[in-house]
């Protein structure tokens, strides 16, 4: 199953979601304890050796075999999935349904809720025909406390006003990570 971030025209996220998220520089801009980006390594495509500035990529190369795309962007999933809790410039969010399932974050029982929910996503690996038909590993569907949740990984521009132009450069797509109850998609 696909999100509906595919194309230049897709929406912006829906309002009322939760937003936990990062800046690269690793300052908090919202409900978690600021940490620095695990990312060691940046993607560099595109920058010039000698000079370190960006320049254009070769207009008459051949775009990469599909799937190596698709290799890529299951891998870039995959790297969003193993640090929800530090997402750097990918967001991670979640709706009232399950923020009411999970309860008041403050009260360490809720904490707890919500580490171990987020802990199910990371470690979730139940991909099959039926939930990841593209091969992108960017959507899945599990049991938490009693209630049929959705994970699922949406790509958007860098401003988060369109749809990535190419969800296999992480350079150009932000990736959102919405976590939903089965009742709310």
């Amino acid at each position: 199953m696909s999100g509906p971030c595919r194309g230049a025209g897709a929406r912006k996220p829906v309002a009322g979601l939760l937003l936990c998220r990062f800046d690269p520089a690793g300052a908090q801009t919202c409900c978690a304890p600021a940490r620095r980006s695990l990312l060691k390594d940046p993607d560099r495509r595109g920058l010039s050796k000698n000079t370190g500035s960006y320049i254009m990529p070769d207009q008459n190369a051949s775009p990469a075999p599909a799937s190596d795309r698709i290799a890529t962007i299951a891998r870039l999933n995959d790297a969003l999935r193993q640090n929800l809790t530090l997402p750097g410039h990918n967001r991670v969010v979640m709706t009232i349904g399950v923020q009411e399932l999970i309860g008041d974050v403050s009260l360490f029982r809720n904490f707890h809720a919500q580490a171990e929910l987020l802990r199910t996503i990371r470690d979730y690996d139940d991909f099959g025909p039926d939930v990841d038909p593209h091969g992108e590993r960017d959507f899945g569907r599990f049991e938490f406390r009693g209630a049929a949740l959705y994970w699922k990984i949406d790509y958007y521009d860098r401003t988060l006003d369109f749809g990535s132009p190419d969800p296999a450069d992480s350079q150009v797509t932000t990736r959102v990570l919405t976590i939903l109850l089965t009742s709310e998609y």
